[in-house]
């Protein structure tokens, strides 16, 4: 009866203690996997724009989500799982030198046979196990990509090419998937034969010890259990160690992310421009991109008075956009200096320099939320007055009202906005942000002729008291700029006001001839 109750106890202990486990180790887990996932965010903000110019959205995203769940189910799975197996291999390894020695030997033996090959499959797998996560977000990188420009796809026919080039990468993944599981699917079968091959051993050398009267056949049924307690947790402990190859290799590609070089530390420079008045200055700027050899602006040299309109025209390749890139510290510049009011940007943490700034980009960004806040995004203590001011300005406000809920109309994929509309509304939310410089990046270019008059009149409004810095391929829409600035081949080939450039008839002049006689 006593013996009942405490095999009852101990049955009863044992699925407490199991409970525990997977609670502690759920808990664990999941606590890892989110300071892995905010670890990648807060990196994400720490890297510079170089980076992702040669990586893809999709390997990042695959970073974040598969492999950091890959990492979390997979100790999930196996760390509980290893620590129950060694603890009972460890328990049975101390009865079994307690009972007999030369048993023990013999039952060892056999084991580490499995242990020697265990260890050769998993040199062998590993490198399956990183190529397959390497080939899954290489895949998502593809599938992110063609989604994303699904539409000229369409338009060029090239379903045919996208659905190759991703037979390519899944053939790819299937085979590294298939390697690795594989290699890692043979560690149970041989840990079983190992097991099976100790039992045979421990009763062959214990049959012959038993003969000679040296142990009698109670020890020998007593290590038939032993082997089988001995020889479980090896099988277990391979099927721990295939699960934390999937992770090993998963963590690399995380924690490869979380070592990628960040943008210097700024501690100590300027957090705050007081009364910034909007002078800009360009001195013998120099710069080139890091996955390149060739130098984008050699010797820029540029003064913008506060509240000049500062236009920048050349061709596609000049380095207008680079330019801007450049003043708002998007890119460090490789020689010379850009200073706001005296104060050189470097010397100026990168948040500072860009709170001086609002932008209208030629790509337009909006995000899945409402119209309200896609218009006052990031801009604290706006009016409604203003916000509705600023949507007349561009022309937006009757449209928006129109929506179902209006300002409070969730912009998804159920709302189809023209390219036209998102514009005007980036344009609007530059409005709202009020900035002391601004900066306008082809921003009528979706627009139709009428809206962009409207837009235009609303443009010189907000432009009252601004240092605004406009790049334009429609010269027509910068004839009213303080400055023109005229770039060619990353350097000023021309400068003055419309007036100045067109007597001067160089370059500028012929592009703006140009632009007229094809509209004529």
């Amino acid at each position: 009866m006593q013996i009942g109750l405490f095999l009852v106890g101990l049955y009863a202990l044992s699925y407490i203690l199991s409970a525990l486990q997977g609670w502690i180790m759920s808990t664990i887990t999941q606590k890892i996997s989110r300071q892995m996932r905010s670890d990648i965010s807060y990196k994400i903000n720490r890297l510079p724009m170089s980076f992702y110019n040669k990586t893809t959205t999709g390997d990042v995203l695959s970073r974040v989500t598969n492999d950091v769940d890959t990492i979390g189910q997979s100790l999930n799975q196996s760390i509980g799982t290893l620590i129950t197996a060694v603890i009972l291999f460890v328990g049975s390894l101390f009865m079994m030198i307690k009972t007999d020695i030369w048993m023990t030997l013999t039952a060892v033996c056999t084991s580490l046979i499995g242990f020697a090959i265990m260890f050769t499959i998993m040199g062998r797998s590993q490198k399956y196990f990183r190529r397959q996560q390497k080939n899954l977000g290489e895949i998502n990188g593809h599938i992110e990509e063609i989604y994303t420009g699904h539409t000229v796809v369409k338009a060029y026919n090239g379903e045919e090419r996208a659905q190759s080039k991703f037979d390519v990468l899944n053939e790819k993944l299937m085979h590294s998937g298939f390697m690795a599981q594989c290699l890692s699917g043979m560690m149970m079968p041989i840990m079983n034969f190992i097991g099976n091959l100790g039992y045979v051993a421990v009763c062959v050398v214990g049959g012959a010890m038993a003969l000679d009267g040296r142990i009698s056949f109670g020890v020998i049924v007593a290590f038939m259990m032993y082997v089988r307690y001995f020889t479980q947790p090896l099988s277990q402990m391979a099927q721990a160690v295939q699960s934390m190859q999937s992770a090993g290799a998963a963590g690399e590609r995380v924690f490869e992310f979380l070592g990628a070089e960040e943008m210097e530390n700024e501690d100590g420079k300027l957090e705050k421009l007081e009364l910034v008045k909007g002078g800009v200055t360009f001195e013998h700027v120099k710069f080139g991109y890091d996955d390149s050899d060739r130098i984008v602006i050699h010797d820029f040299s540029a003064k913008a008075k506060p509240g000049q309109k500062i236009a920048i025209v050349g061709p596609t390749g000049a380095g207008k956009s680079t330019l801007v890139n450049l003043l708002m510290r998007f890119y460090e510049i490789q020689g010379g200096k850009i200073m706001i009011d005296g104060v050189p940007t470097n010397q100026i943490k990168r948040e500072t320099v860009h709170s001086q700034f609002c932008m209208v980009l030629q790509d337009t960004w909006l995000f899945e939320g409402t119209v309200r806040e896609n218009l006052v995004y990031c801009t604290q203590n706006v009016s409604e007055e203003k916000m509705k001011q600023a949507c007349k300005a561009v022309g937006l406000d009757h449209f928006i009202r129109t929506l179902p809920k209006g300002y409070d109309t969730i912009l998804n994929d159920q709302v189809n906005l023209s390219q036209g509309q998102k514009q005007q509304l980036t344009i609007a939310r530059a409005m709202i942000a009020d900035k002391p410089m601004l900066i306008l990046d082809e921003a009528t270019s979706s627009v139709d002729t009428r809206t962009e008059q409207q837009i235009q009149a609303a443009m010189d409004k907000l432009m009252e008291n601004r240092t605004s810095f406009v790049i334009a391929h429609r010269l027509s829409t910068i004839k009213n700029a303080d400055l023109i600035l005229v770039l060619k081949d990353g350097d000023i080939i021309e400068s003055g006001n419309h007036e100045d450039l067109m007597k001067q008839n160089g370059f500028y002049a012929s592009l703006y001839n140009s632009q007229f006689e094809r509209v004529s």
